[in-house]
């Protein structure tokens, strides 16, 4: 038997989002185990609960590594939790995988054993700055909702970070800002009603930016907030089942073990046990400082594209998360259609 360590909020506030994190283990967990195992062992799954206090991981992960040997980590749901256990792996010198810990001050001390799996904040800031720059465009509005992951993301496109405060209904002196600086661009950084009430500002002050890209466009409410007038925004896809072969294995595999789709937290979890899985292949064994050295040179193709991570600190640098378009009421991977009509030349979807 193989055990692999993990801390996760099967209780408290947390619970829903890391439980669908635990599951994602468990399906890659069934699929190693189904294949043979892991160096010819079986796969097991010792799971410790937080209780959704992040200050609780350090201690728990501690009680893994000390008390119970474990020789194999996945970090836990959130960034937080992540720095605490994080410096637990690296005072015993326990390579651990950063599964669902995106913020960029997880790494920023240049851990020696934490190796990120999942897609870090700013990877979703670069990627759009990339699309807008295929297109041409160069004079970009950026803006975030006053929170420090989204202010992340937003930084991460470079440039003046304009932040609205959470609960903002309307944006009539942003659109101001954004037509007196001639904004090509329209940049947001926040949640799916954010987004609602943008189209709606925008709608009402007869305004079409060039490319009108959020955070919350991806999310399956925001079509049902906005209907039609959601048509050629752009957002990013957290989880995209069709980016690759991987994405659509995992979803058909997580779909059929618990009947229902997969959503972000489940990917992350899968992810994480398939960077482990893949190091530990590479090394040939268990030993931590191998193991170390395997996963810092190691690329592989996971659910969330390109695992390469900088090798002085571990941050996850290969992952390029899709920009999905809505067009006729679906989500739409690939290159955009651009530019986000003017309201006055749209027509009603049959």
């Amino acid at each position: 038997m193989l055990v692999v360590g993990a801390v996760i909020s099967r209780t408290g506030a947390h619970a829903d989002l890391a439980t669908e994190y635990e599951r994602g283990m468990e399906v890659w967990r069934d699929e190693v185990n189904a294949a043979g195992g892991l160096l010819g062992r079986r796969v097991e799954l010792r799971v410790l609960d937080d209780a959704s206090r992040a200050a609780s991981a350090g201690a728990l992960y501690a009680r893994l590594i000390t008390e119970e040997n474990v020789p194999l980590l996945i970090g836990p749901y959130g960034s937080a939790a992540t720095l605490l256990a994080a410096a637990e792996a690296e005072r015993a010198r326990r390579v651990m995988i950063n599964g669902a810990g995106p913020a960029a001050a997880v790494h920023a001390r240049n851990p020696r054993y934490l190796f990120q799996s999942g897609v870090p904040y700013a990877a979703y800031g670069a990627q759009i700055r990339r699309v807008a720059a295929q297109a041409g465009y160069t004079r970009l509005f950026v803006l975030a909702r006053d929170e420090p992951g989204a202010r992340e993301m937003a930084e991460a496109v470079q440039g003046n970070v304009a932040a609205y405060r959470p609960g903002t209904l309307t944006f009539d002196a942003l659109v101001d800002r954004a037509r007196a600086a001639d904004a090509q661009a329209w940049i947001a950084f926040g949640d799916v009603r954010d987004a609602a009430e943008m189209v709606k500002t925008f709608k009402r002050l007869d305004y079409a930016p060039a490319l009108f890209f959020a955070r919350g466009v991806a999310h399956p409410r925001f079509i049902a907030l906005v209907g039609q007038d959601a048509e050629w925004s752009l957002g990013p896809a957290a989880f995209e089942p069709r980016l690759n072969a991987q994405a659509r294995r995992f979803a058909k595999l997580y779909s059929a073990k618990w009947t229902v789709a997969p959503a972000m937290p489940a990917a992350e979890g899968y992810a994480a046990g398939t960077v482990l899985a893949a190091g530990v292949r590479s090394a040939g064994n268990v030993d931590q400082e191998g193991l170390r050295r395997a996963l810092a040179e190691l690329e592989i193709h996971t659910v969330f594209g390109e695992y390469r991570v900088a090798p002085e600190s571990g941050a996850q640098i290969g992952s390029q998360p899709p920009v999905v378009q809505i067009r006729r009421g679906r989500l739409q991977p690939g290159p955009p259609q651009l530019p986000f009509p003017p309201w006055r030349e749209r027509v009603l979807i049959q």
